[in-house]
């Protein structure tokens, strides 16, 4: 009996929460936001907090704002931006209004940088970076003042205007909130409010050259857009009371409150952005999108469907007590998905000759074979005639034990055909077998006739009309369930895995699978499930990437 685990939607701490208030009359109307920053493409941890934002947004009749969080143009691209709409879209949300940027507000947030200078709550820095990382203190220890915290109002406006005006270079001062440097939180500890950066914005050309930080931006963004609900990972939750102090003292709109969840961790997987860069930048991969990447797009064009994803989603939950998700889950909720919708066809991956010599030579029967065993998504039609080809390692004239397929002397029935027999194997100068000579049972097509005993059942393709195509097997990136921990020394691009891309050239598909559009996804009966690759498949060169294997290594069966 299977053993699978129902697909069911697990807990959310956060439904319960939007519902009273909105049941108390605290909001009328939920808004929540999803703020990525556009250095890098969306990975499978964005997805969780894509389907949590949106999906509370749907759930509850809000809206949900697609927010880029702009403020490091020097590592920011508008091919991330473009990625990040595509990604989201293809994920089946749509924000609402436009696409909103932190630097639509820039203007707003430089006047409310003012407006703590002047009742005395921020003032211009000039120590060096290092110098303020060393002034800051450490958990145990309490920081000390920067020698020019007590600078007056006046001298405070006139050094940050003249950093807005370009006077200074890239990191002789900064701005900074004046709070508590014995606060035990360190994020209240003087942080950073603007930084000089004389560096071209993707959205606001030259006109700034000093830039807010990411805290100073994120809750006064929230309140501009009159977000109710501010839902970030738990790593922000130190943050939480600077969020709240910004919000107390400056003259916004409204207040927002954050709201933390634990991050989606899945083992195999890296989802650090700079460490997908560098896969990337280093060719370790082929791309953002290289289908062994934990990248949304990686993960498209490997075959993932955005419903596949969204189960996943709704089957880790939402919580606060983290901990690692086994990737199995999420190769379990793909399965689920393509094995309801997929079609199936056939494909021979290392091809070996087989000649029916007892079939009539010029004859062809079109054989008729659903698409797939339980939805109606009609037939194709296989030609079937003297000679096909079928898989290398369904013959073996010396069989392990337990083998079920052919061998010399044996029979298999060929997947919606006839039964076949093995009865000459025909070998090269080296020994190696390059044909097999085959009979058939005219009397066993669609049907096993009473007494016969066939132990296997095989795949098959004609080989007159099959099309040849090239597969790609592709695998975990990473060999260790925890690609972090490699030997002293070493770092997680020691534990990729060698073998995550095998490439197979003259494969052989069946003829239906001729006219397969890119991200078709199909069943490969008893090899796993595949898609025709977005970008190198096109007619009359075939590419095919496996998506995942048939087994289910985490349900169990």
């Amino acid at each position: 009996m299977s053993t699978k685990p129902e697909t069911a939607v697990a807990a959310n701490f956060l439904r319960p929460i939007v519902q009273a208030d909105l049941e108390s009359g605290k909001h009328a109307k939920i808004v929540t936001r999803f703020p990525p920053e556009p250095n890098g493409y969306l990975h499978i941890g964005h997805a969780k907090s894509i389907c949590l934002n949106f999906g509370l947004a749907k759930e509850f009749g809000g809206a949900c704002n697609l927010r880029f969080d702009d403020t490091n143009p020097a590592k920011e691209d508008q091919e991330y931006i473009d990625a990040i709409k595509a990604d989201v879209r293809w994920l089946g949300f749509e924000w609402a209004g436009e696409e909103r940027y932190a630097s639509n507000y820039f203007d707003q947030l430089h006047d409310w940088a003012v407006h703590l200078i002047k009742t005395g709550n921020a003032y211009v820095c000039d120590l060096s970076p290092e110098d303020v990382r060393a002034y800051r203190g450490s958990l145990t220890e309490a920081g000390r003042n920067s020698p020019f915290r007590d600078r007056s109002v006046e001298e405070n406006l006139d050094l940050f205007a003249r950093m807005k005006a370009g006077e200074f270079s890239d990191g002789a001062r900064s701005l900074r909130a004046k709070i508590d440097m014995a606060s035990p939180n360190i994020n209240l500890r003087d942080p950073f409010l603007y930084r000089i950066r004389h560096a071209h914005h993707h959205q606001t050309g030259d006109k700034w050259c000093i830039y807010p930080s990411y805290d100073f931006t994120h809750g006064q963004s929230d309140a501009i857009e009159g977000v109710t609900h501010s839902i970030c990972t738990l790593e922000f939750e130190d943050h939480r009371p600077l969020y709240e102090w910004f919000l107390a003292n400056l003259p916004v709109p409204a207040q927002p409150r954050q709201y933390e969840f634990a991050r989606l961790n899945l083992n195999y997987t890296i989802t650090s952005k700079r460490k997908l860069k560098q896969l990337v930048d280093e060719k370790h991969v082929v791309g953002w999108d290289d289908p062994r990447m934990s990248t949304l797009s990686g993960y498209r064009r490997r075959g993932y469907t955005a419903a596949s994803i969204r189960t996943f989603c709704d089957m880790v939950g939402v919580n606060r007590a983290g901990g690692v998700v086994d990737i199995g889950m999420l190769e379990f909720a793909i399965r689920e998905d393509l094995d309801a919708n997929a079609a199936r066809a056939m494909c021979v991956l290392k091809p070996l000759k087989v000649v029916i010599t007892n079939y009539p030579e010029g004859q062809v029967e079109n054989l008729q074979l659903p698409r797939h065993p339980k939805q109606d998504m009609g037939v194709r039609e296989l030609p079937f005639s003297r000679e096909l080809f079928i898989d290398a390692s369904d013959f073996e004239e010396v069989p392990p034990a337990g083998y079920k397929r052919l061998i010399p002397g044996g029979e298999v029935r060929l997947r919606g055909s006839y039964v076949i027999r093995a009865d000459e194997a025909i070998k090269d100068a080296d020994g190696n077998i390059i044909e097999l000579r085959c009979s058939y049972d005219e009397n066993t097509l669609g049907k096993n006739p009473e007494g016969r005993k066939v132990k296997g059942v095989i795949h098959w393709v004609p080989a007159a009309e099959s099309v040849e195509c090239e597969v790609r097997l592709y695998d975990r990136l990473f060999r260790a369930a925890n690609p972090e921990k490699s030997e002293e020394g070493g770092s997680y691009l020691d534990n990729i895995n060698p073998d995550s891309l095998v490439v197979l050239k003259g494969c052989r598909a069946e003829p239906s699978l001729a006219s397969a559009a890119a991200e078709d996804r199909f069943q490969f009966e008893r090899e796993g499930y595949f898609c025709a690759d977005a970008k190198d498949s096109r007619a009359g060169a075939l590419v095919f990437n496996r998506t995942v294997t048939l087994r289910d290594s985490w349900g169990g069966q």
